[in-house]
């Protein structure tokens, strides 16, 4: 157990440690996570040297002696948080095979709840957990912690009002040990944006959006403000591991962004085909795949209704938020042209869009760390919620 008076959690299916990153800036303690991926958790380790990580199939983790080993007595965790992959998960589904990963990841969430009993859980998944099996799959996930004693919440939270310059939203479950989950359990916005749900948006009855409030009047952060500051490159270049900023930030954005920052790492534009370079010369910022000629179109949208896809094989606009960051930033699938340079995003670009700050440094190689990046859970996103839980666990 650490020595100061931090708040103290573990983070299972813990990825790069997108989660565990923005619940460290608001002051948590990560003691332990897991990752059965060997190069997220080398990843993981590498920016958070302090946690023990395992890198380890969850379901043969013994959870009391992994407890035992932080030198925890049960209750005493302040916070257990992850993204377990629910679906699938159901009571009262028939066990198919005990092979069926999909149904067990979530017990064994479950597992580490009752061996821990921490006063606190936080789980996060996408919007589309909450109309998966018509809501049942949600509604026997909240009654199994509400079965162990929690007083639980589900809600939907758009990153761009937390300040992420992305289209991206997450479901969020809360639950607080032996209470209910306070309202104040999930920060307000603090950003507006022109964002819309394309989702469910209400669960048994209940609206899950939350929404700025009308006074709510500042801005959403601008890619430009996100990542203006960065190398320029070519299509393909390389460079030095380490890059010098384009310039001064320009943005509180990027100040935060570069504090403990070294330089520009991860910051490599991937390369292009011929074509797509080609297809690139006729995107304007803003613009998508409509402003290709038809004879440069891939044959599958040939025939595609203009008004459908609208942000493939889009640039971005340099005002506007960013297309949500995906495994690849590939442009048959989203706006990952740069506003201004004739290329794709790199890594850092999209770290930069998923709010990582500039000192954190992902390993293995491009593909691994565009997989990293699009899985993680927006570090500010994170840290706002975990703000949330540490005013009401103090």
């Amino acid at each position: 157990m650490t020595t100061d008076n931090k708040l103290q959690f573990i983070d299972l299916f813990a990825g790069a440690g997108g989660l565990s990153e923005g619940l460290s800036e608001a002051g948590f303690h990560g003691l332990f996570a897991n990752e059965i991926i060997p190069i997220y958790a080398s990843t993981y380790q590498f920016n958070h040297s302090s946690t023990v990580v395992t890198t380890a199939d969850i379901r043969q983790l013994d959870a009391n002696h992994i407890r035992e080993s932080l030198g925890l007595r049960k209750g005493e965790l302040d916070l257990l948080a992850g993204g377990p992959p629910c679906q699938g998960f159901s009571i009262n589904a028939p066990i198919r095979s005990t092979d069926d990963k999909r149904n067990h990841l979530f017990r064994d969430f479950l597992r580490f709840v009752e061996a821990f009993a921490p006063r606190a859980i936080l789980i996060e998944n996408v919007p589309g957990l909450v109309s998966f099996e018509h809501g049942a799959t949600l509604h026997d996930i909240l009654q199994s912690l509400s079965d162990l004693g929690y007083g639980v919440d589900v809600k939907i939270l758009g990153a761009p009002y937390y300040g992420v310059p992305q289209m991206r939203w997450r479901t969020i479950i809360l639950g607080f040990r032996g209470v209910e989950t306070p309202h104040e359990a999930y920060p307000e916005p603090i950003f507006h944006a022109p964002i819309k749900p394309n989702f469910t948006t209400t669960f048994n009855g209940k609206p899950l959006v939350k929404s700025p409030s009308p006074e709510t009047d500042t801005k959403f952060t601008t890619v430009k403000e996100a990542i203006g500051d960065l190398p320029v490159l070519a299509c393909g270049e390389r460079g030095k591991r380490v890059k010098e900023y384009r310039c001064e930030p320009f943005s509180d954005y990027q100040t935060r962004a570069r504090i403990g920052s070294g330089g520009v790492y991860n910051h490599e534009a991937p390369k292009l085909s011929p074509i797509n370079l080609e297809r690139m010369k006729h995107i304007k910022p803003g613009g998508n795949w409509t402003d290709i000629p038809y004879e440069l179109l891939p044959k599958g949208m040939k025939a595609a209704n203009r008004g459908d896809h609208t942000k493939r094989y889009g640039r971005v606009a340099p005002d506007g938020l960013s297309s949500t960051i995906l495994t690849k930033c590939d442009p048959h699938w989203g706006a990952y042209f740069h506003y201004e340079q004739d290329r794709s995003f790199t890594v850092r670009e999209a770290a930069r869009i998923q709010s990582f700050p500039d000192s954190f440094i992902f390993n293995g190689n491009m593909a691994e760390q565009f997989a990293q990046v699009g899985n993680a859970v927006p570090p500010l996103l994170a840290k706002a919620i975990g703000l949330s839980i540490k005013k009401i666990l103090e």
